[in-house]
């Protein structure tokens, strides 16, 4: 990598500013979700081992530079010091004298977690006055947020320039595993990508095929590149305006030596009601009132064919609408066989973004994959091959 790591700072006694993503779904003082919370832990952990002094910063929700009290962070220190077996300060700002006294009051190992930084308008206006006053508050600064490392923000990309800066262990994880999926590969690579809409994939899209063996597209997104071919998808999902888009992308893709795999035969339903009755179809034999729901056994040994000849995969998007059963068939059937290939050491399997990081969770297959990523948006703009500023800003 071309930054320095977390384990060549000194930080015994240091004031060290650690930007994690704690934008999680809290409802009546739980955490619904903890998975970027627990993602944070290696680093306060290794930092209070190191008797660093931890001072953590978060956005939380969409407060848009006012005050609201329901997007407080206050809720998250509880819940934090129980993780964390240890007492977790908080104080009602995150810069100012209010933040500077919480920090002075800091000894070596304490953990202080700081108010909502998107209180501020300049957070996310990246503001150089807001930026050095995050900096006034410490010695040190490390990212830790991956998930929000695609954002230009104050606390992810200026105060980065402004005090020494390191990646927190997860963010190093995320970064080596990311490399070894798709940086610098073990060869032949796959990657499965699926979801609604072809318009957020399109610069994902040309980018992998110029870095892949295999590209299976499923979702939603398969019906806008099968219409575009002429196919019939009834009232299915589709971008039908992206035809030609789609087109362009699938001839950048055997010129470039990339074979794209989409469905040949589908599953549909005139409803998508759990339970619904439905049928496996070749397509074109779609009636108008049905929508494809999810890959027929055809298309899924496809692509199960293409993992088992694959050395890495990588996986963004459902290749169903996985939330309504049975349509969750092929996206689970094929994170099944993706899941023991990696298990038993034949494959390198990455997956990340939200829904498939949820499918994978729901699955309780998540742990035996090699990695799977808590990051959405900045997960989608890595694999479109795009710099993403709060990785950028760490490089040494």
């Amino acid at each position: 990598m071309g930054f320095r790591t977390l384990g060549d700072a000194d930080v015994a006694s240091k004031r060290i500013l650690v930007r994690v993503d704690f934008n999680v779904p809290v409802e009546a003082g739980r955490i619904v979700d903890d998975a970027r919370v627990k993602a944070a832990l290696p680093t306060i952990a290794d930092l209070r081992k190191r008797r660093g002094r931890v001072i953590l910063i978060s956005h939380f929700d969409r407060p848009e530079g006012q005050r609201v009290p329901s997007m407080s962070l206050r809720p998250l220190a509880p819940i934090l010091s129980q993780l964390i077996g240890a007492p977790v300060a908080f104080a009602e700002d995150c810069i100012g004298p209010i933040a500077l006294g919480a920090v002075d009051k800091l000894r070596d190992g304490d953990v202080l977690l700081l108010e909502n930084l998107r209180f501020h308008p300049g957070e996310e206006a990246n503001d150089p006055a807001f930026a050095r006053a995050l900096a006034a508050l410490a010695d040190l600064y490390v990212n830790d947020a991956f998930s929000a490392a695609h954002r230009a923000h104050a606390s992810t990309e200026g105060v980065a320039h402004l005090l020494p800066a390191y990646p927190g262990r997860s963010m190093q994880t995320e970064l080596e595993h990311l490399e070894r999926a798709l940086g610098s590969p073990k060869r032949p690579v796959i990657a499965l990508v699926g979801g609604a809409k072809v318009s957020t994939k399109i610069d994902l899209l040309n980018n992998l095929v110029g870095k892949l063996d295999y590209l299976a597209i499923g979702g939603g997104m398969a019906n806008t590149f099968r219409f575009a071919q002429g196919h019939d998808v009834g009232a299915s999902l589709a971008e039908k305006e992206l035809a030609e888009i789609a087109l362009k992308i699938l001839d950048r893709a055997q010129a470039l030596g990339c074979r794209v795999l989409l469905p040949t035969d589908v599953v549909v339903a005139e409803t998508l009601d759990p339970g619904a009755p439905s049928r496996v179809i070749e397509l074109d034999q779609i009636r108008p009132q049905e929508r494809i729901l999810d890959l027929g056994p055809v298309s899924l040994r496809q692509i199960l064919a293409a993992i088992n000849e694959s050395a890495t995969l990588i996986w963004n998007g459902p290749l169903g609408v996985f939330e309504v059963p049975p349509f969750d068939a092929g996206t689970l059937q094929v994170a099944r066989h993706a899941a023991a290939l990696a298990k038993s050491g034949k494959l390198i399997a990455v997956a990340g973004g939200g829904d498939t990081a949820a499918a994978l969770g729901a699955a309780g297959l998540a742990d035996d994959f090699s990695f799977v990523s808590t990051a959405g948006g900045a997960f989608l703009e890595w694999m479109a091959g795009k710099t993403l500023p709060g990785v950028a800003a760490l490089d040494s």
